[in-house]
């Protein structure tokens, strides 16, 4: 894969939209800001001229980088390696249930309530854990 210089980004060209393909980035007159013709939406350069962001009235704003020929995310999120990160979660925990599974069961069998009731909680924890980590945006 090719990695791409980040280039500062000219007020005076045209660019094309990062959120969708088929707008252009125009310059608006008299500002250091870029306006979509396709979807309105308005972007203003940061001040070290090598960022746009989006304005609007989302909390959370998105801001990408120029690399010479398309538009990259500025900052990389946790969230945008989702999948590969569960895959790797699921396998772990695969191993270590293939691994431990059979000890902790010898061990379950010779002790009293309260081991089921403690490996009970730590499945339930785990399990919280796992459904609060994919459902975060």
């Amino acid at each position: 894969m090719r990695s791409y210089k980040i280039q500062k980004i000219d007020l005076s060209s045209e660019y094309p939209c990062p959120c969708r393909r088929k707008g252009n980035l125009k310059p608006i007159v008299l500002t250091e800001a870029l306006g979509c013709d396709r979807c309105q939406q308005i972007f203003v350069v940061k001040k070290d001229g090598q960022i746009i962001e989006q304005l609007s009235s989302i909390y959370q704003k998105k801001s990408w980088r120029w690399t010479g020929n398309r538009w990259k995310n500025a900052y990389a999120r946790w969230t945008q390696s989702y999948l590969s990160t569960m895959a790797l979660l699921a396998l772990a925990s695969i191993i270590v249930a293939i691994v431990l599974l059979p000890l902790v069961l010898r061990w379950l069998s010779s002790q009293s309530i309260i081991s089921w009731a403690v490996l009970f909680l730590v499945v339930t924890i785990l399990l919280i854990l796992t459904l609060f980590v994919a459902y975060r945006h």
